[in-house]
């Protein structure tokens, strides 16, 4: 089995392309270079911030094959796996696997609204059918189905299924899990407004979405907390809170494609039914981000930074 540690910041990447509609693969790299600089401990493509719901098959595939390729080991490569059937779901794990993912980012079936049985039979039918870690999306606020400690408990014989993308919104289902199950399962906040309370409170990192348009600042905070220095950490995480919102929104991609590109590693272009955001809603999206970067916080050294063993 591939090994994924589960620590640190996993940035939800964008999918940039071209006015041609196509995968705008040197952008990516871009962003991709600013990233793995920055400090990240490994990256997740085609989730919701990458529009998988609009990528097709054989672009996921082109794509995964390219990170694995560009990223050449540096830090893992998790791919997000959505979808209706169980049937296809095992298909899109097991093509992960094959074209050299080392993780994968399970979400519960999507459309129909399954049942706990329905949910944890789908989760342990994938967990079978590939030797890849497993990170559980859960998010009942977007998707509508809550994975329960109770599901968790019935999961617990997979040893592929090894964290879980935290996304209740409920700050203490991190410590209901931490109390049940200790570390069995790494979690990672995957809500930016709440992202330094899920830190603070034993989240081993971050999957983060305003990381794609600033890396450093992310990482920052995270190490920060990690090395016991908070007050550094909140003084940073006030300063992206405005930012941070653009997460909690519809419209989040467009909104963090902005931002990423008002500092240089992004284009707005997204792939219909989505279209870039015009008038007013722009100007206003834009005074966010102009407003941060008119104030942008003077990091420390965070990449070097000692950071405390308990």
């Amino acid at each position: 089995m591939k090994h994924v540690a589960w620590q640190g910041i996993y940035p939800a990447l964008l999918t940039p392309f071209t006015a041609n509609d196509t995968i705008d693969y040197p952008l990516f790299q871009k962003n991709l270079d600013a990233q793995l600089a920055a400090g990240v401990a490994g990256i997740i493509i085609g989730g919701s911030l990458g529009e998988a719901s609009t990528l097709t098959r054989e672009e996921k595939a082109e794509f995964l094959t390219y990170c694995v390729k560009s990223v050449a080991g540096k830090v893992p490569v998790i791919i997000n796996v959505a979808e209706q059937s169980t049937k296809v779901a095992i298909e899109m794990a097991q093509e992960a696997e094959q074209l050299g993912a080392d993780g994968i980012m399970l979400l519960p079936p999507l459309k129909y609204k399954a049942d706990d049985e329905e949910v944890v039979t789908y989760f342990q039918e994938v967990a079978k059918a590939t030797q890849l870690p497993i990170l559980i999306y859960n998010n009942p606020v977007d998707y509508g189905i809550k994975v329960s400690i109770a599901m968790f408990e019935q999961l617990l014989p997979y040893t592929n299924i090894q964290a879980v993308k935290e996304s209740t919104r409920d700050l203490a289902n991190i410590t209901n899990m931490i109390n049940r199950f200790g570390d069995r399962y790494k979690i990672l906040g995957g809500v930016d407004t709440i992202s330094l309370e899920c830190l603070m409170l034993g989240a081993e990192g971050l999957v983060a979405g305003l990381v794609d348009a600033f890396p450093q600042e992310t990482v920052a905070m995270y190490k920060l907390v990690k090395a016991k220095r908070y007050d550094e950490a909140v003084a940073i995480y006030r300063w992206f809170m405005p930012l941070l919102e653009l997460d909690i929104h519809p419209k989040l991609v467009q909104y963090i494609k902005l931002a990423a590109t008002a500092v240089g590693i992004s284009s707005e272009y997204v792939r219909a039914p989505r279209l870039v955001i015009k008038g007013e809603e722009r100007e206003r999206v834009l005074k966010i981000i102009n407003d941060a970067l008119a104030n942008r916080p003077i990091l420390p050294d965070y990449l070097n930074l000692e950071v405390e063993v308990a």
